[in-house]
């Protein structure tokens, strides 16, 4: 048995992702919330999971992807529990809710415009009537003390409600299109309304203290729990962001960042031809360099206000970063050209890696003490706390070396770790600084997973036999695909299962649906739709099934077993000072 600790002093723990919007409590307005997420705290206290992975929590835009952020550091109100506000009570939520009643309410799917829709009503409502009373103190600190982001944002925000709601900046009218010209209409406008664009950077910014004051609270109630939260950092914003609107200097507006062609997105053309053109925007990171990473720093530390460990997505862009010369919302033109005539469009550049390739060694090693600067930079605002770092994809050689040096956890999809033979890595034999799961939210679970070789198999699919024999080989079962095992029962479930929490990485983690094996996906990569980012849970967090328990129960027997437990060595550890 592996003991609960590691020469790095962090514990061994067991996790699961579930995303917040897929939560459900009673009571709730079509979207998981605060409340919930401290539901879901005690139910992962109670079976012993060390931590609770969650998706990013920054405001998204008009496309629900939480990796689309029109803020680096605000939070999304979604994920308010309104009925917590002071200046509303259930009434006033109920009667909103009863008003607006609808299967959007209780769908398998969240419904993001009428979640939007309900939400902004009890908000704009408490706001009246906190408007009516007397300015509260800490309100004032922290529009005071967060101004630096805040204002910007809640300009932002205004300024989208003057264009109709959208975030595309590019689109607005003309007289507001730019940020100098927006600071001259805004002037122009406090002198033609009473309290016009102020009252409603007001509202934004009430709704931001709210947001940050329950967040922290969460945090508390998992600090209590001794269930450790994990966060999530997209690698960049939206290009419709306060960010890139008014702080433009921390970005290269001419390229956006993506990752290379591949194959395994068979149903995606466009990127197995181009690559994943994800459309934020390169960094200037000579600019970040002149501030000593202060837009970073910013950005991490507010969310150690909320996270105990952090994943950092696609860090191979830390060292690295697919570009591509044109914006995605022009993918569809690009697709059928030849190398050649989409040239002649992007006057001569096409997709490339960016600074440089590693096609040298002198390049290899640029590209490594770039990384090693941003990321120490990175590591040093998240002082104290746990860093796991997504590096899938075509990562260079150099990358997981350096990371393990930094102590960031690297991922280890299980099945796909094997050796010089091609046969799988055994869990033992993952390394300590390590992060091993079968899947993101960018993956299948594993049912899906294993069902989908089976018939690959099944129908002669070239490389399918050897991914379902690797996958049998880390779970210890046999490799033949004809016996009692070939279908994903009770018995392949709980060989994978088990054989992820002994693993010898300090973190194992699965989705919400592997347990309850759904065939769902969070995200299919390379598409749009309310197919992505819309996936609720079938129950509700203070109602879990029996059977359900009972899956979980087996889960938590495992992770004991190979010292995952939440024992006194995993306990969690408040690392800042008390949060206001």
């Amino acid at each position: 048995m592996k003991s609960a600790g590691n020469e790095a002093g962090v514990p061994r723990r067991a996790g699961m992702l579930i995303p917040t919007f897929s939560m459900r409590r009673d009571g709730d307005l079509g979207i998981g919330d605060t409340t919930a997420v401290k539901q879901s705290v005690d139910w992962m206290a109670k079976h012993g999971i060390g931590f609770l992975q969650l998706l990013p929590i920054n405001v998204s835009g008009s496309d629900n992807s939480p990796y689309s952020a029109i803020s680096s550091v605000a939070l999304d109100f979604i994920y308010l529990d309104v009925a917590l506000i002071p200046q509303l009570t259930h009434d006033d939520v109920s009667t909103v809710r009863n008003e607006h009643a609808g299967d959007w309410l209780e769908s398998d799917s969240v419904d993001y415009v009428k979640v939007r829709e309900v939400k902004s009503i009890l908000l704009r409502q408490a706001y009246a009537r906190y408007q009516e009373g007397d300015a509260d103190p800490d309100f004032e600190e922290f529009r005071r003390e967060e101004a630096d982001w805040l204002v910007p944002y809640c300009k932002f925000r205004w300024l989208m409600e003057e264009a109709g709601g959208s975030e595309d900046w590019t689109s607005w009218p003309e007289e507001f299109n730019t940020a100098e010209k927006a600071k001259v209409y805004e002037q122009e406008r406090e002198k033609q309304t009473d309290g016009g664009p102020q009252a409603v950077e007001g509202y934004y910014a009430w709704v931001q203290w709210h947001a940050f004051s329950q967040w922290k609270d969460v945090r508390r109630y998992a600090d209590d729990a001794k269930v450790a939260l994990m966060g999530d950092v997209p690698i960049g914003v939206s290009c419709a962001s306060a960010d890139v609107f008014f702080e433009s200097k921390w970005f290269d507006l001419d390229w956006f960042g993506g990752a290379p062609p591949e194959t395994v997105f068979k149903d995606d053309a466009f990127a197995c031809k181009w690559g994943q053109n994800w459309g934020v925007p390169l960094y200037n990171w000579e600019e970040h360099k002149k501030t000593n990473f202060a837009w970073w720093r910013r950005r991490i530390e507010k969310l150690t206000d909320v996270f105990h460990i952090f994943r950092i997505d696609h860090i191979l862009g830390f060292y690295r970063i697919y570009a591509f010369p044109w914006h995605p919302k022009h993918n569809a033109e690009f697709l059928p050209l030849t190398e050649e005539e989409a040239k002649e469009r992007t006057y001569g550049h096409l997709p490339h890696f960016s600074p440089r390739a590693d096609d040298t060694m002198k390049h290899k090693a640029q590209n490594l003490m770039d990384g090693d600067l941003y990321l120490k930079a990175i590591l040093e605002a998240a002082e104290g706390y746990e860093v796991v770092g997504e590096d899938l994809g075509c990562v260079p050689d150099y990358v997981r070396p350096h990371l393990m040096e930094l102590g960031i956890a690297g991922f280890k999809i299980c099945h796909w770790e094997t050796n010089a033979w091609g046969k799988a890595i055994e869990p033992e034999n993952h390394p300590d600084c390590a992060f091993a799961t079968y899947a993101t939210h960018d993956h299948p679970s594993i049912k899906s997973m294993w069902e989908e070789l089976r018939h690959n198999v099944a129908n002669g699919c070239q490389g399918s036999g050897d991914g379902l024999k690797i996958i049998s080989q880390y779970a210890g079962l046999p490799e033949t695909y004809a016996d009692r095992y070939s279908e994903y029962n009770s018995v392949v479930k709980w060989a994978l299962l088990e054989s992820l929490m002994k693993s010898g990485a300090r973190y194992s983690a699965l989705m919400i649906t592997d347990i309850l094996d759904s065939r769902v996906r969070i995200n299919t990569p390379g598409t749009v739709g309310s197919h992505n980012w819309t996936y609720r849970i079938p129950w509700k967090m203070n109602h879990v099934p029996e059977e359900v328990e009972d899956e979980m129960f087996k889960l938590s027997v495992y992770a004991e077993r190979y010292g995952r437990g939440m024992n006194d060595s995993s306990v969690v550890v408040e690392q800042k000072p008390a949060i206001k």
